[in-house]
């Protein structure tokens, strides 16, 4: 069976890249992906908390922070991870969305 992920260096996971449409995959493979992805899906609330954990050690340093260049840094940082944080989100969702429409 060919690979139907590749790594996300920004989220830190890897994310599905199918290579022809999804009901075009037979009934075995899609069981196949699919089990991949839960496998995959249940890392991500794990991701989603290390994330918030350095958020909350950036958000330390820029409260004590008084160089204005490097808070600045810091909130661009802090809005970059929020940013993963919210697609790790959409990406988590997803499956909840395709495993109802297989079950459905």
């Amino acid at each position: 069976m060919q690979n139907h992920f590749i790594w996300d260096e920004k989220l830190g996971i890897s994310v599905p890249q199918l290579h022809k449409a999804w009901e075009t995959y037979d009934k075995t493979e899609q069981a196949a992906i699919l089990l991949q992805w839960e496998k995959i899906r249940g890392t991500i609330p794990d991701r989603i908390k290390e994330i918030e954990i350095e958020i909350n050690q950036l958000q330390d340093r820029l409260s004590a922070e008084e160089n204005f260049e490097l808070s600045c840094e810091y909130n661009e940082k802090i809005a970059s991870m929020a940013s993963i944080i919210n697609d790790l989100w959409l990406w988590y969702r997803l499956n909840q969305q395709v495993t109802s429409k297989m079950h459905g």
